[in-house]
């Protein structure tokens, strides 16, 4: 079984998630946009063995600890889509911007849809999400009907599309025919703020519900 521990880390409040395999202990660190001490105490209490970083996106909350982290943890960075590549270039100096340390990021492998990763003995299926940013992903395990979104979607909101390489319509299709053909009791981590079902925002959502979008 694939299960979850979330960390809030950055002053964005961003929620980094460490998945692992109920089975081996081995885990992937998605999304350590920061405050890297306390992801590394959380996989350590819970004899968590790190296998690789995983990334949703290239802005700072979610990537701007993921150079050092792998460093120290010897481990590779998997993903975004290349898309976002310019955005990963500029962590050092997004970081400037904000106040926040941060190392510009070089993944040892860029993933994109139809791509599988491998945590002990679970799988997470790759879905190309564009729209908060051009090479947005997100992770799926259909076992355990666990989505890890980033910040295409939210509970009650969606993403920004005001940022640099955003597009709303993109986001848009992105939830509509990559997200909801999923399933509707899929639960998702987003990059921000509680968890959700994809039900509750099929229902209530007021960007991408069902009424919204047509859906009957």
């Amino acid at each position: 079984m694939l299960k979850a521990f979330v960390q809030t880390v950055t002053p964005f409040e961003q929620n980094a998630s460490i998945l692992f395999c109920s089975e081996t202990k081995k885990c992937a660190i998605v999304d350590p946009g920061g405050d890297i001490d306390l992801l590394l105490e959380l996989a350590k209490k819970n004899d968590l063995i790190p296998e690789k970083i995983l990334l949703t996106h290239g802005h700072i909350d979610h990537a701007g600890g993921a150079t050092e982290l792998a460093e120290i943890l010897n481990v590779e960075i998997h993903g975004p889509q290349k898309d976002d590549k310019f955005l990963l270039d500029s962590l050092q100096k997004q970081g400037q911007m904000f106040g926040m340390a941060s190392r510009n990021c070089y993944p040892d492998l860029w993933l994109d849809e139809g791509d599988v990763v491998q945590i002990g003995k679970q799988q997470l299926d790759v879905y190309f999400c564009p729209g908060h940013t051009p090479g947005h992903i997100i992770f799926f395990n259909k076992d355990s009907k666990l989505a890890i979104v980033g910040d295409v979607l939210f509970s009650g909101s969606i993403g920004r599309t005001d940022l640099p390489g955003g597009n709303f319509e993109d986001l848009i299709e992105s939830v509509k025919n990559k997200l909801w053909p999923l399933g509707r009791e899929i639960e998702f981590i987003p990059g921000h703020g509680p968890m959700s079902t994809f039900k509750a925002e099929r229902l209530s959502n007021p960007f991408v519900s069902d009424s919204v979008l047509g859906f009957k």
